[in-house]
């Protein structure tokens, strides 16, 4: 396992930051970019199509606040208490995207509690 091209890390960042990071699904695409090698507009569809919305709808804020509190993968918004946060929000994530996530998987084998999809 390789750890890729250190530039492509910055690409990557800026493109997820660009559309609106855990507000809307900049998150979500970037990993899809950086777990499957997709090109940007590959993985705004593969994660518009786990989500069922359309690919517009990515940025806006106000479907994906709703999308990520029906989903439980966290959003900014979310005050303490009211939802997923931290591993459990990444397992979420993990499931919902059906790709690995590296902390899920250790904090599965050290708790011995499963997150598979």
């Amino acid at each position: 396992m390789g750890y890729g091209d250190p530039s492509g890390m910055a690409i990557v960042h800026s493109q997820a930051s660009g559309m609106g990071g855990i507000r809307t699904a900049g998150d979500l695409v970037a990993r899809m970019q950086l777990a499957k090698r997709m090109r940007l507009n590959d993985a705004k569809k593969y994660v518009a199509d786990r989500l069922g919305v359309g690919i517009l709808d990515l940025t806006d804020e106000v479907v994906m606040r709703e999308i990520r509190e029906d989903l439980d993968i966290a959003n900014v918004f979310m005050g303490y208490g009211a939802g997923s946060r931290g591993i459990e929000a990444k397992a979420n994530i993990s499931k919902l995207l059906d790709i690995d996530i590296n902390c899920v998987e250790k904090f599965s084998k050290k708790t011995g509690m499963s997150f598979k999809r």
